[in-house]
């Protein structure tokens, strides 16, 4: 197959256990990381019309599968890193780290908090309507940019998200490549104790020092369900979890987190099939002992392999 030619950088066969937060993965057929908006439509538009495309993020909410991704990979690079402030505006290229964009509007006195401890993108962030603290990126959401595999540049409204609770509507090959939020105002210097205590509040309940991929399953549907900043929590995914005797499960080197359940960890070596494994039994013991069917939070994919028994 021939692809199109690109300023930016094509790598066939790159494995993707490096750049997942969990350290699983197959390879894919090929990594693409466009140098700008533009050499990304172009590529999208002359690449041909059968070949899969999946955008990736920095990976911190994914399990890619042990024979890999069957498709051209996009992983936003320095070209989407960009950051400007506008008043109350913050415009972040889908390349940013939500902690960096978080501590750069404080530092401009403006409130994006919630995104300090919510490990990944901002791309990833506003398509998985990431939130923390009673915040979601839906309450600050303006707009967005992305390019459509059919590589047209487009401009997102909120209508056009389809926010909800931990996911939107848009389509899965669509590339975000950045997003505007509308912060409230606050001094600097509560903002920034703000994002201290919230840091030291985490590392106190969560196994930040192990390699996890955050939640792993959504909380209950019906107790947290629409995203919006009235919803309740008043059922959570580590306690069902719990009641089912599953804080500390193994299999393999996967592991549900002894420190926080609802964290599967790679506990050194795991493999992709070792996790997702893991997982699924999880949803198993805990619909059985309370009729509660657990959703994945991490997204899962990719090919499985002979030997993953999967």
């Amino acid at each position: 197959m021939t692809l199109p030619e690109v300023r930016g950088r094509l790598t066939p066969g790159r494995e993707l256990a490096k750049l997942t937060w969990l350290r699983v993965g197959g390879p894919c057929d090929w990594l693409f990381s466009p140098a700008d908006t533009e050499d990304l439509a172009h590529f999208m538009r002359n690449l041909p019309s059968d070949v899969v495309v999946f955008p990736m993020g920095v990976g911190s909410n994914l399990i890619v599968r042990d024979g890999g991704i069957r498709a051209v990979v996009v992983k936003l690079g320095r070209g989407f890193n960009g950051m400007e402030i506008d008043g109350t505006r913050v415009t972040a290229g889908a390349g940013n780290l939500d902690a960096q964009v978080a501590k750069k509007a404080a530092e401009a006195g403006l409130d994006l908090t919630f995104l300090r401890t919510i490990p990944g993108s901002i791309g990833g962030a506003a398509r998985m309507n990431a939130g923390c603290y009673g915040t979601y990126t839906a309450d600050v959401f303006v707009s967005a940019q992305g390019v459509t595999r059919a590589g047209e540049v487009v401009e997102l409204s909120r209508d056009d998200m389809g926010f909800a609770y931990r996911q939107t509507e848009l389509p899965e090959d669509l590339t975000l490549t950045s997003v505007t939020f509308e912060a409230p105002r606050g001094d600097p210097g509560e903002l920034k104790q703000r994002m201290v205590d919230q840091l030291a509040k985490r590392d106190a309940t969560q196994p930040t020092k192990e390699l996890s991929a955050g939640s792993t399953f959504r909380n209950p549907a019906g107790y947290s369900s629409t995203g919006r900043a009235d919803d309740v929590h008043d059922l959570k995914a580590w306690k069902v979890i719990d009641e089912a005797g599953m804080r500390g499960a193994t299999r393999g080197s996967a592991q549900m987190s002894e420190m926080h359940s609802n964290f599967l960890l790679n506990t050194g070596g795991a493999t992709a099939a070792d996790l997702e494994g893991l997982g699924e039994e999880v949803r198993k013991k805990v619909y059985e002992n309370s009729g509660i069917t657990l959703q994945w939070e991490i997204m899962r994919v990719g090919e499985t392999t002979p030997e993953s028994g999967a």
